[in-house]
């Protein structure tokens, strides 16, 4: 009886990504989630932004289910995927619904990661923008 050789495990699906949008793009770090998995999976993606306070999101192409750990309220430059909605949520200020300053979500949300550098940068996307996230280098 022949035994099939050990396969190498499959790389992470962390890593980096590029986020790009007619004024501007940015990277994110990502960590290795579920979630990480299923969109590094999905990628590259195309999608129309909207925009929800000082959060940007668009569809991510994926669905997949709240995970252990979902937070509402983030920090501004985080990475989160909305069960919700199948979408990517990027805030880098208040929405509608925060107390003060926070960045705080429409629902709990999956966390994937942290934009690089000033998030900030995520203002000058508009509502119906097309938006594309692919892996960076």
């Amino acid at each position: 009886m022949q035994t099939q050789p050990p396969q190498p495990p499959p790389a992470p699906s962390g890593g980096r990504i590029r986020i790009s949008w007619p004024a501007g793009h940015l990277t994110a770090t990502l960590q290795d989630t579920p979630t990480t998995r299923a969109l590094s999976a999905a990628l590259p993606l195309s999608a129309t932004a909207a925009t929800w306070g000082e959060e940007v999101y668009f569809d991510a192409g994926v669905s997949v289910p709240r995970e252990a750990g979902a937070l509402q309220v983030v920090e501004p430059g985080t990475v989160a995927f909305w069960p919700d909605g199948d979408a990517l949520a990027l805030p880098y200020g208040p929405t509608p619904i925060s107390r003060g300053d926070e960045c705080r979500l429409a629902s709990p949300c999956n966390l994937l990661g942290r934009i690089d550098g000033d998030p900030s940068l995520l203002a000058t996307v508009r509502d119906g923008d097309p938006v594309r996230v692919e892996r960076a280098e």
